[in-house]
């Protein structure tokens, strides 16, 4: 193979994609063995004795036995990410008077400065209401 230097990097370039690729589907195993609520501690102390003691064996006798149920958790933690970040941004995007409006502080203080403009309210009055409304 010292012949062909292309063919050794291209060897070596697999290898190493075969090495991280093998890292990650370890790693992707162990964080599934602990997320499984559905297995006790004894249960999960074996898996990852088995996966750390015979790591090849180990894995693909995991994904063997437990894939599809590796698969449906993976889909659920999706979905409850996305659940909570729609919860987020609905509580992030309504008012804090709760009036359902939109705008909140920045949009009162707007109709406030507004009205000042429009001699609707004194000089007092507006201090007053922008500071109750600070508070």
């Amino acid at each position: 193979m010292d012949d062909y230097p292309l063919l050794n990097l291209f060897l070596t370039m697999m290898y190493v994609f075969l090495w991280v690729l093998w890292f990650f589907l370890l790693f992707k195993v162990v964080t599934d063995i602990f997320r499984d609520h559905s297995l006790n501690g004894w249960a999960k102390a074996g898996w990852v004795v088995f996966v750390i003691v015979l790591p090849y064996v180990g894995v693909l006798v995991y994904l063997i036995a437990r894939g599809k149920s590796m698969g449906r958790r993976d889909v659920k933690e999706a979905e409850d990410r996305e659940a909570a970040f729609r919860q987020y941004v609905r509580q992030a995007a309504r008012p804090e008077d709760g009036s359902g409006t939109g705008g909140g502080h920045a949009s009162e203080l707007a109709k406030l400065a507004e009205l000042k403009e429009k001699g609707h309210l004194s000089q007092e009055e507006y201090e007053k209401a922008k500071a109750k409304l600070l508070v």
